[in-house]
């Protein structure tokens, strides 16, 4: 528990109806209660007081009071809230009478949150999903912040923490009786311990890629040679014309990006210049920012022509080179009713392809369904524990390998403190990720990332 008492505006700046002022701390309640209108000094917790706030002079608010005393708070703390009126002016000059009358100082960037962490009230992991919770922009990104927030992850990992702690402890049992050679720790059941663990942890590295384009948006690349209709998507899909449509081939010569949220994911569409070989300077700048942006992408959507492509064994060329990326992709045969019938059975039958029109918005809502499949995302289901975090991966990563070492250990029949060495390193790597273990340092740099007032 802090000796000092923190403040900070919980809601966002700028003009409002209302706006909301959190104090946290051994002294929240007795400062508040030395300019509200109301005693509130034994007010019972969870409980809602209106009156006017002042100073010495005057009355600057009429405002609602809302007391949460320990531990029975976010930050197990005493909390107070007030909602005042949302002048710029009035929470300004609320703000410096605390500052300037009490003891209260203005809280740091996420201190509340780290009070709640350090207070035993969630753990680091927790703490991280709230930060994400509050940047969410998707409702695939919201549910998943709020599942890790109320602690899906946290008690994944607090099972094959504890799994581990049971043989460790045996382990170490065994080394106070060294001179008598005995072993409590059956070195089979534990093998087959870290191998069940070692599934568990590979499916949640396995998660990362489909949790960071649940965050961040996915990444999906509009591919293909000029005049193929890219630009015609990318105006089909947002349902606005974002890009110039010609007929002149080489027309897009820069990237042009925009999100949507297709299946209540964002996604980051990108139309890029198309792909060939040219003389023109500016083009072909453009032409290696395509490449570049289809390397980098989590899916490309790479556009055939199916109105002038004739020749089958070129398509499958053309759709041969995507392979070597190793990025999932559609390939989008366009301007089907231009093409044979026989062109488009034939095109459809190849690997994950199908064709739409996208001037004439023909097949659009298939391509938004296959555009969720390829990424998983049509599966997403509210209870599956998504690592959306690079800290939690590299954490992850590291207890992987401590288990190798682990699993080596077993094979070569190595004493029991070096085999408890290696299982100690996949302990710590694994606590890592809640706060189990942690450092000042990192602790700085995940609450630094706050806004002030959570």
């Amino acid at each position: 528990m802090w000796s000092d008492t923190i403040m900070a505006r919980a809601t966002a700046q700028g003009q409002a109806a209302l706006a909301i002022l959190r104090l946290s701390g051994i002294g929240a309640i007795s400062s508040v209660n030395q300019f509200f209108s109301r005693d509130i000094s034994d007010a019972p917790s969870h409980t809602v007081h209106i009156g006017f706030l002042h100073d010495a002079q005057e009355v600057i608010d009429e405002v609602v009071i809302t007391i949460f005393r320990a531990p029975r708070s976010f930050t197990r703390e005493d909390v107070v809230e007030i909602s005042c009126h949302g002048s710029n002016y009035v929470v300004e000059r609320i703000i410096k009478l605390f500052l300037d009358k009490t003891e209260v100082r203005y809280a740091k960037a996420g201190e509340f949150t780290q009070r709640a962490f350090l207070n035993g009230r969630i753990d680091l992991a927790q703490a991280e999903a709230i930060a994400d919770l509050i940047a969410s922009e998707s409702e695939a990104a919201h549910r998943v912040a709020l599942q890790q927030m109320r602690g899906g992850f946290s008690q994944k990992l607090k099972n094959l923490r504890e799994q581990l702690l049971n043989f460790t402890s045996l382990i170490e049992l065994e080394l106070d009786f060294g001179e008598e050679d005995v072993e409590f720790a059956n070195r089979e059941e534990l093998r087959v311990l870290v191998e069940r663990i070692q599934l568990q942890i590979s499916s949640l590295l396995e998660s990362f890629a489909l949790g960071n384009a649940i965050k961040n948006g996915v990444s999906t690349v509009i591919a293909g040679k000029p005049n193929a209709g890219k630009s015609t998507l990318l105006n089909a899909i947002l349902e606005e014309e974002k890009a110039i449509v010609s007929d002149i081939a080489g027309t897009t010569r820069d990237t042009i990006e925009d999100e949507i949220i297709l299946g209540g994911t964002s996604f980051r569409f990108i139309d890029t210049a198309g792909l060939r070989q040219t003389d023109d300077r500016i083009e072909a700048i453009g032409v290696l920012r395509a490449r570049k942006k289809m390397q980098e992408a989590a899916l490309i959507l790479y556009l055939i022509d199916l109105a002038e492509a004739q020749d089958k064994t070129a398509i499958k060329e053309e759709l041969a080179d995507l392979n070597p990326l190793g990025i999932p992709y559609i390939a989008v045969g366009n301007k089907v009713d231009a093409a044979s019938d026989e062109l488009r059975q034939w095109f459809e039958n190849q690997p994950h392809s199908l064709c739409i029109s996208a001037l004439a918005g023909e097949g659009l809502e298939a391509l938004k369904s296959e555009i969720l499949r390829r990424t998983s995302l049509d599966k997403l289901d509210q209870n599956d524990t998504i690592v959306t975090n690079a800290r939690h991966y590299e954490s992850l990563k590291k207890a992987e390998q401590a288990l190798d070492a682990v699993l080596e250990a077993l094979e070569l029949g190595v004493s029991g403190d070096l085999l408890s060495l290696d299982i100690r390193q996949a302990l710590e790597h694994i606590g890592d990720i809640t706060g189990q273990v942690s450092n000042d340092e990192v602790l700085g740099n995940i609450f630094g990332k706050f806004c002030i007032g959570k």
